[in-house]
């Protein structure tokens, strides 16, 4: 939510002194909610959407994201997830007693469903680690 309130003010070409002034309220406290160290509250919200001119809503629209949020997987990166979960797929299928549910080997159906989720789960946890650890020069 941070982020939305910065990308906000930003927006309306306001400082962070001049909205928090508009708001009654600190800027260093305003600094904190940009910074998400706080959650405000309700009143506080409507107090700055007001201020800002947006709705409510406007704080919690997923649907703008930057381009820090939208990392995307090359092709070494859906090669690497390939290869791990083929990996990990086959140490599964190849253990003691091969992949079961409920004392039960499990059929292909669910096998699939694993796969998905599976690979998903890879997936997302590449896409955070990029997030997290491409130095900001190379993010466009």
């Amino acid at each position: 939510m941070g982020a939305t309130l910065k990308k906000l003010r930003k927006d309306s070409k306001l400082t962070q002194k001049a909205l928090a002034d508009k708001c009654n309220m600190s800027r260093g406290y305003l600094a904190d909610l940009e910074a998400d160290r706080y959650n405000p509250s309700i009143d506080t919200l409507k107090t700055i959407a007001n201020a800002l001119g947006v709705s409510v809503n406007e704080f919690f629209d997923e649907e703008d994201h930057s381009s820090e949020e939208n990392i995307k997987l090359n092709k070494k990166d859906e090669k690497d997830i390939k290869k791990a979960l083929s990996e990990t797929l086959d140490q599964l299928e190849n253990s003691q007693d091969g992949l079961m549910f409920d004392g039960e080997p499990i059929d292909d159906e669910t096998r699939e469903l694993l796969r998905i989720s599976l690979e998903n789960s890879m997936r997302l946890a590449k896409e955070i680690a990029k997030k997290k650890y491409t130095p900001k020069k190379y993010k466009k």
